[in-house]
């Protein structure tokens, strides 16, 4: 397959399970997907928590009181809950695997299906970078980050109302917006340690907000998008 038609999605878990499982947004996420892979694309789509973890996190601590390990541990299973959904809705396409360990892929690059969906692998290591880290192994030079905001911006716009959106940056500058740390209870658009890997494998991350399927599409396509890209 060729490099350039093969696209990472880190799939985050805000856009499965916002609240409750959005299975009209995964749909459309289907048809968009299937629409491409007859185009000759593959993709390797990594599944993000969302509010699954933080629902168990919180019925734990009415019951009793949970240590951080164990809250990690609820957010990995959280990620690989919804990579399983992932896989089982694309299962005409997907491979009948879903990575748990993007350090052990041998049965992966070997891979024929056009789709190939990972999950969380152990405390301490985010989703983006697993998506970064399968990527290197496959090749892949672009990945789609789709959460719920639209741009990277230069500051907090919740915080700063004159925040501007930045629609290029180049990963030394943006690695001095995030900094060096992974820290799992920060909000950043991308993970920094994942950052570091992207920016030494000469990676392209495009942010944007995975609600906005047409959006994508044009991504997906080549053509101009909304959304925040860092190379």
């Amino acid at each position: 397959m060729e490099k350039e038609n093969l696209f990472v999605i880190s799939l985050g878990g805000s856009l499965i399970v916002p609240e409750e499982i959005d299975w009209e947004f995964v749909k459309s996420f289907k048809e968009l997907i299937e629409k491409q892979i007859k185009k000759g694309k593959r993709f390797i789509i990594v599944t993000g928590g969302g509010k699954l973890a933080r629902k168990y996190i919180e019925a734990g601590a009415k019951i009793d009181s949970i240590e951080n390990e164990d809250k990690d541990w609820l957010g990995l299973h959280a990620t690989r809950m919804n990579a399983h959904f992932i896989r089982t809705v694309f299962r005409k396409h997907a491979h009948p695997t879903i990575n748990k360990n993007p350090y052990d892929l041998e049965g992966f690059l070997k891979a024929k299906e056009s789709i190939l969906v990972a999950a969380g692998y152990k405390p301490g290591n985010s989703t983006d970078f697993i998506a970064v880290l399968i990527g290197k192994q496959f090749g892949a030079k672009k990945i789609a980050n789709l959460s719920n905001i639209d741009h990277v911006c230069d500051s907090d716009p919740r915080t700063n109302p004159d925040a501007k959106k930045i629609e290029e940056i180049k990963w030394n500058e943006f690695r001095k917006i995030v900094g060096d740390k992974w820290d799992p209870g920060a909000n950043v658009p991308f993970d920094p340690v994942a950052s570091k890997l992207a920016d030494e494998e000469k990676m392209e991350v495009a942010i944007m907000n995975g609600k906005n399927l047409e959006n994508l599409e044009k991504y997906l396509e080549g053509e101009k998008f909304e959304g925040t890209v860092i190379i």
